[in-house]
């Protein structure tokens, strides 16, 4: 073979190395979106809303097709579909990521605990659900720190929702804004969605800021935490990994 020969028979070889690189690269681009479009939606925690069950820092997939899809289960907003396809309606204690009612681009992540058609209510910081007290039991404090590092202890309760699910929720106060509310009776098709920290949680129960949250806003339900980072530390930060990994929180089901 000439050395002519030889030179087009090498850049041949390299171009279809690049044009296969290329194929694979698009390849993994498809999937990755389908991945994100259909099945699951990741997710990070950004506020101390749903402690001590989430935390910031916190990293979910969250299932689209548990509760089907809807004009907000795409990274577009499409305003011709109506309602949910394919899809079943959230159970009592489900944790889900929803679309703000009064602002469809923020979303937010909360516990289901008022079903259509439910009146729910808080006494003295006790959850009542169509009358009913759940069963709220005290078990030990919670262990938390200031932003100045200084410790912090927060009381605990463990509720278990007459459907049997079992969560920790923290009160960090006796008489917190919204410990004793109205009646809030669930309208249809609407779901009525609180935090787990109950007294730093805008909820719900704020019905000027997020209110009944209609079926069509779900995004979705939080399956798994994948990764969790301390707070404030930066995840692309690897240099400072496991230091600033909370490697006791990978892959724990919610």
């Amino acid at each position: 073979m000439s050395v002519a020969e030889r030179s087009a028979d090498e850049k041949a070889k390299e171009h279809g190395g690049i044009g296969e690189t290329i194929k694979v690269i698009i390849q993994a681009l498809l999937i990755a979106l389908v991945f994100r479009t259909f099945l699951y939606h990741p997710f990070n925690i950004p506020s101390g809303s749903m402690m001590p069950t989430l935390l910031i820092g916190d990293y979910l997939f969250v299932s689209k097709f548990s509760y089907g899809y809807s004009r907000y289960s795409f990274p577009i907003d499409l305003s011709f579909i109506h309602g949910r396809i394919l899809g079943s309606k959230p159970e009592r204690g489900d944790i889900a990521v929803f679309r703000l009612p009064r602002d469809p681009e923020t979303d937010y992540i909360k516990r289901v605990i008022g079903l259509p058609g439910d009146k729910i209510q808080m006494k003295n910081g006790v959850l009542f659900i169509n009358g009913e007290p759940v069963k709220r039991e005290r078990i030990d404090d919670y262990l938390g720190e200031t932003p100045f590092g200084e410790q912090v202890r927060i009381r605990q309760y463990r509720e278990t929702l007459p459907s049997g699910v079992s969560y920790v929720t923290l009160d960090m106060t006796e008489t917190g804004e919204k410990d004793n509310t109205e009646v809030y009776e669930v309208p249809p098709d609407h779901y009525f969605m609180m935090g787990d920290n109950r007294d730093n949680s805008t909820d719900s129960r704020f019905l000027q800021f997020v209110g009944y949250v209609p079926a069509e806003n779900l995004v979705g339900r939080a399956e798994i935490i994948f990764f969790s980072v301390d707070e404030g530390a930066p995840v692309w930060a690897i240099w400072k990994w496991p230091e600033t990994l909370r490697l006791n929180r990978f892959f724990e089901l919610l």
